[in-house]
């Protein structure tokens, strides 16, 4: 992202709409996850730190960012050190080590995006999680997402094959953002005709505004967890890494 990008998300992340109802929608779908106590948790591309706290309600966190400033702000920020590292094979992760990895609005920044997704399959223990999330619909891109570096937004079928191809079984993929889907939907694509230098929905709205966005957006966090939304502006899956297990015991099962 721009230099610039890493300074707004550290002084929106706490109170932005957008940032909080994404963080509340994670929250309880982690919370929905069988975990251990004492879980190893990574955020791989944890920015600024907003996420951090958050996860530390279920277990030892590991944050992992590529960007100096970014890690410098969240030092800054929140008191801790980020490591430095980048997919898909500069990860400081030793492998089958984690119980969930997060990342969130992270793949979609990457070159190589079904490599990355091979790798961090390595660093799961054996039923280990993932929870990922990305911008979804190509044809919602616009200058926002020049201006973030993406690569690419995702079909609900192109994530479902990336994950799958890796390897992976799905116990969740649902699009997010659905209340305000026609709102975000309008500013992307008038950013796109306009192509304005600050593209729109970057800079916290005024108070009662921010406010009522934030509460839509998180009342989502009572369905998620549960069900599968038809549409919305981003997208959410949940996968194990046990896909390959599975279809050996089953194999192994029908042999005997």
């Amino acid at each position: 992202m721009e230099l610039d990008a890493y300074r707004n998300m550290a002084a929106t992340e706490d109170e932005h709409w957008w940032f909080c109802g994404r963080r509340a929608i994670a929250e309880a779908v982690i919370r929905s996850l069988d975990l251990p106590e004492g879980a190893h948790i990574v955020e791989i591309g944890a920015g600024t730190g907003g996420n951090i706290r958050m996860l530390e309600q279920f277990g030892a966190v590991t944050a992992v960012e590529m960007s100096d400033l970014a890690r410098e702000i969240a030092g800054e920020k929140i008191g801790r050190d980020l490591l430095a590292g980048h997919l898909p094979d500069n990860i400081p992760v030793a492998p089958r080590s984690c119980d969930l990895i997060c990342l969130f609005d992270v793949l979609e920044h990457v070159a190589e995006d079904e490599a990355s997704l091979t790798a961090i399959r390595q660093m799961l223990k054996p039923g280990g999680q993932v929870i990922l999330t990305v911008p979804a619909h190509q044809w919602l891109w616009s200058t926002h997402d020049v201006g973030l570096h993406h690569m690419r937004r995702y079909s609900r079928n192109l994530l479902r094959q990336r994950i799958e191809k890796a390897g992976f079984a799905i116990d969740l993929l649902s699009y997010t953002n659905a209340a305000l889907f026609p709102v975000a939907a309008l500013a992307r694509l008038v950013d796109r005709v306009r192509k304005p230098a600050r593209p729109s929905g970057q800079a916290t709205p005024p108070k009662p505004v921010n406010a009522a966005m934030k509460a839509i957006f998180s009342a989502e966090a009572r369905v998620v967890p549960n069900a599968t939304l038809p549409f919305g502006v981003s997208l959410l899956a949940v996968f194990r890494n046990d896909a390959v297990e599975n279809k050996a015991a089953v194999s192994s099962r029908l042999a005997a």
